[in-house]
């Protein structure tokens, strides 16, 4: 398995993510990156709340010049979960397809487009056909009929996370993806709820951040699904019970998966998430791995990433997934759950 990274872009004094990249050259194959404001997964890269860097752009080029001479794949995002308006529009497919020839002059070109939008999907395939359409991971693609349904418009498909501890229903989909000449990825460290009633609303805020930072909102509520439950000590036996995979477990899904992909776009240290998965284990807190990572909402409590016990990967890959009458990851929270206020015994 190769990893697929998720491209940041560095400040003044930073590392550049391309030295990480250059780090790690062996384990990645792809780079993922959203292109400056454009309606993704996550928020705007060059403008908040009125503010615009405009030195991103070339920062942005100048980098992807350089991870591209490093052999890796280049995957431009136009994922987010709506585009208001303009959905079906000439105006949409007009942009999409001004930056994809922009890039084509400016760093050689992108290699894979991965979109939630079968709008974009389909202009894609029209005037870029050389170019792999991937399949969001926002789409909640699961089953070979979800995969079935738009054979046509897409060459992979991220797996709906909700399946990642589920290798046999992996195996499935992997088979007809081989047989139909199709590829599979699997985001390996989302911290986001398992089958979160909240997701969709959450995405189109995220598409819509752009406007929604400039008006006055609601300051009593919450919007977050994870952020309110966690609140709750009770709830935190939810964390064990999402869709993660520890570095240490990832090889398990060798032959099943062609590319894992990492969330690190907003990662505060994407090169410590990057060097974790691609070593195969990782000291410390667990949920520094993931994006959104959760610890703030558990601290001074941290989940200690050494202390799982030895059965935690057949356990959560075997069992029948009804955790509202199972006492398993409660158990598990208890002995990996550690106070850093208290001293070590």
């Amino acid at each position: 398995m190769k990893f697929a990274v998720g491209f940041q872009l560095y400040s003044p004094g930073d590392e550049p993510f391309s030295d990480i990249v250059a780090d790690y050259s062996d384990s990645i194959s792809e780079v993922f990156f959203a292109w400056q404001d454009i309606p993704t997964g996550r928020s705007p890269v060059a403008s908040r709340n009125g503010y615009t860097d405009w030195t991103a752009q070339q920062r942005t080029e100048d980098e992807l010049r350089r991870i591209k001479g490093l052999g890796k794949k280049l995957d431009l995002l136009f994922n987010g979960n709506c585009y208001g308006e303009y959905a079906l529009s000439e105006k949409l497919a007009n942009q999409v397809l001004s930056i994809m020839d922009h890039l084509g002059s400016a760093v050689g070109g992108v290699d894979i487009v991965t979109t939630a939008s079968p709008a974009i999907a389909h202009t894609l395939k029209k005037h870029f056909p050389d170019v792999e359409i991937r399949a969001s991971v926002n789409m909640k693609i699961g089953t070979v009929k979800g995969m079935e349904y738009l054979s046509d418009l897409f060459d992979s498909f991220h797996v709906q996370r909700d399946y990642n501890r589920v290798p046999e229903h992996l195996k499935m989909l992997k088979e007809w993806a081989d047989s139909h000449g199709k590829k599979l990825v699997l985001l390996a460290n989302s911290g986001c709820f398992a089958h979160c009633s909240g997701q969709t609303f959450h995405d189109n805020l995220v598409a819509h951040e752009h406007e929604i930072c400039t008006i006055k909102n609601m300051d009593d509520f919450n919007p977050y699904v994870c952020w309110r439950a966690l609140k709750k000590r009770e709830n935190w036996p939810m964390l064990l019970q999402n869709t993660w995979i520890r570095p240490e477990d990832l090889h398990h899904y060798e032959g099943i998966i062609d590319t894992v992909k990492l969330a690190t776009r907003m990662h505060a240290l994407p090169g410590m998430v990057i060097g974790a998965y691609c070593r195969g284990y990782h000291i410390g807190n667990t949920l520094d791995l993931f994006e959104p990572g959760f610890g703030r909402a558990l601290a001074p409590f941290i989940i200690d990433n050494t202390a799982f016990p030895k059965d935690w990967f057949e356990h959560v890959t075997s069992c029948d997934k009804m955790c509202h009458r199972c006492t398993y990851c409660q158990s598990v929270l208890d002995q990996v759950l550690l106070n850093t206020q208290e001293p070590l015994k």
